[in-house]
């Protein structure tokens, strides 16, 4: 399941363009290239993959119980692409 504030959703949609929403397909990507980061006093992780647009977006979220809470997502710059191809 996943979860999100929505005033940051908004936020994350008009500054990146990328809906939270379109980031699911971003989780069932066998490619996917995942890493750990603490910020802000939480475990936080990032995920490069691609969603089902066939866009590759880095996306920040952490674990809450059994969520995904999306922090942000972004269309990935040119070395997360490279990292993600590096992967396939």
């Amino acid at each position: 399941m996943f979860e999100w504030d929505e005033s940051k959703a908004n936020e994350n949609k008009s500054k990146h363009g990328i809906s939270f929403a379109d980031t699911f397909a971003v989780f069932d990507d066998p490619n996917a290239v995942t890493l750990e980061d603490f910020q802000k006093g939480e475990q936080r992780y990032v995920t490069i993959g691609m969603d089902a647009f066939g866009r590759i977006l880095v996306v920040v979220y952490t674990w809450r119980e059994e969520n995904i809470r999306i922090i942000s997502a972004r269309k990935a710059v040119r070395y997360e692409v490279k990292q993600y191809e590096s992967e396939i």
